[in-house]
C-alpha cells in the first residue's frame, strides 16, 4: 500500500488487519486508549522486528499490556538490551511528543528511544514522524504538571526515523538515559488503601488523582498495578492459591502459565509423605534457555499448613545449575527469615516453606529472572 507523505523522512507502516483484543477497561476512554496502542503496536513491532531484531517483543509481556494502557499512554518494547517507549497519538499537526510522566521518572519504566507515532486508524497507517531519548526529554523536555507529561519541540527531536538505526549502532558512547531518583517503596497498608480509592471506576484518571511519589510507587509494583486494574473492571480476586486448589486456576492465572494438578495416588500411597503432593499448583518458566518448573504445594495438617515452592528443572533427572536462587517476598518486597534458596552448585532442586496467614500475600523471585517475568502478589 503506498501513501502521499508530507514528511519524507516519516516512516509509515500499514496497520494490519485488527482484531480488537478481549481486555476489558474501566471506561471508554481507557478503551480508546487501549485501542489506539493497539493500533500502534501491531504495525511498529513487526518493523522493530524486521529492521533489528527478530526478537524484539513488548516488554514486560502481552498479558500485562491491559494493566498499563487502563492506566497510562503508551507502550514499551525491548530490542535487545535497548527498550523504545511507543507513544501513539491521533493528533494530526504533529508539533511536539508528549510522553507520559511514568516512562520517564519510574526507575524500572524508563526507556533508551522515545517514538512519536501519529495513528490514522481510518486511513490504515501509523506515521513514525520522530523519536528522542530519555536523556533528551528529561534534561532539554517541558514537564507539565497539569498532566503529569514532558514535552518536546518537533524541532528538538530527530524526524528522520532512518537515523535511528545509525545511532543504535555507532553511537553505543552516547548516554541514551539520564539516572532518576527512586520511587520510595509503599508500606503495603497505605498501597491496600490507595487501591481501594483508586478502584473506584468515577475516578477516571487515577494517575492524576495522587501525589506522583505515591502513584509511582503503587504502580511500579506490578503486583499492585494489576491489582489496581482487576479491581477497576470489578474482576473477582484472580490469584488466591486457596481457590485455584478449590475450582481451578483463574483464567487470568492460567494466561500466564498457571496450571492446577491434582494427583490421584492409590490408597496403599497414601501414606502421609505422599498425602502432601495430591495437589499442587505449577508453572514454567523459561530461563537461559532451559524449562524450569516452580510448583507451590501445600504442606502439613488442615489445621496448621504451610506452604512449599520448589524450583525444578522440566527434564527428569537435569540439575539446576549452581548460582540460581528462589526468593519469596511479603506482599511490599521485604525479606523475611529463611526467604530463600540458593544452589551454591548444581543441584535437584531448591525450595522455601513459608507458613502464612489467611489473606496474606507473598511474591516469588527467581535469579536469573525467567523470560517475561512479572512481579504477582499470590494471596493465600
Amino acid at each position: 500500500m503506498t501513501f502521499t507523505v508530507a514528511n519524507s523522512t516519516d516512516l509509515i507502516l500499514e496497520i494490519p488487519e485488527f482484531t480488537q483484543g478481549s481486555q476489558a477497561f474501566s471506561y471508554s476512554s481507557a478503551e480508546y486508549q487501549a485501542y489506539l496502542n493497539e493500533l500502534c503496536l501491531n504495525a511498529v513491532l513487526p518493523w522493530l522486528q524486521e529492521d533489528f531484531t527478530p526478537q524484539a517483543k513488548v516488554w514486560p509481556t502481552t498479558t500485562a499490556l491491559s494493566s498499563f494502557w487502563e492506566l497510562v499512554n503508551g507502550t514499551a518494547v525491548t530490542v535487545d538490551a535497548t527498550r523504545f517507549i511507543l507513544v501513539p497519538s491521533e493528533n494530526i499537526d504533529c508539533s511536539e511528543l508528549r510522553v507520559p510522566q511514568e516512562w520517564i521518572d519510574l526507575p524500572s519504566w524508563v526507556g533508551d528511544y522515545y517514538l512519536a507515532v501519529q495513528v490514522e486508524p481510518d486511513a490504515g497507517y501509523v506515521r513514525i514522524w520522530g523519536y528522542c531519548t530519555h536523556t533528551q526529554l528529561k534534561q532539554q523536555g517541558n514537564y507539565d504538571p497539569g498532566d503529569r507529561t514532558y514535552s518536546l519541540n518537533a524541532s528538538e527531536i530527530i524526524t528522520d526515523i532512518s537515523v535511528l538505526a545509525v545511532a543504535r549502532e555507532f553511537c553505543t558512547s552516547e548516554p541514551t538515559r539520564t539516572t532518576v531518583a527512586a520511587i520510595p517503596t509503599l508500606p503495603q497498608a497505605q498501597a491496600q488503601n490507595l487501591i481501594n480509592r483508586l478502584s473506584n471506576a468515577e475516578v477516571i484518571t487515577p494517575r492524576l488523582t495522587i501525589p506522583f511519589q505515591l502513584w509511582g510507587g503503587l504502580i511500579e509494583h506490578s503486583g499492585w498495578r494489576q491489582n489496581l486494574y482487576e479491581r477497576r473492571i470489578n474482576l473477582p480476586e484472580q490469584r488466591s492459591v486457596l481457590q485455584w486448589l478449590e475450582s481451578g486456576v483463574s483464567q487470568l492465572a492460567q494466561a500466564i502459565g498457571w496450571e492446577l494438578w491434582n494427583l490421584e495416588l492409590s490408597a496403599a500411597a497414601r501414606s502421609v509423605e505422599d498425602r502432601q503432593t495430591e495437589a499442587n499448583i505449577s508453572r514454567q518458566l523459561a530461563i537461559a534457555g532451559q524449562i524450569y518448573e516452580l510448583t507451590i504445594t501445600p504442606q502439613g495438617e488442615p489445621d496448621s499448613p504451610y506452604w512449599r515452592f520448589e524450583l525444578r528443572h522440566a527434564t527428569v533427572g537435569a540439575a539446576i545449575p549452581g548460582g540460581f536462587k528462589l526468593r519469596l517476598l511479603t506482599e511490599d518486597l521485604q525479606p523475611f527469615p529463611n526467604n530463600e534458596d540458593i544452589a551454591t552448585t548444581a543441584v535437584e532442586q531448591l525450595f522455601v516453606e513459608v507458613a502464612l496467614e489467611p489473606g496474606e500475600g507473598i511474591v516469588w523471585e527467581v535469579e536469573p529472572l525467567p523470560e517475561n517475568y512479572e512481579r504477582e502478589i499470590l494471596k493465600f
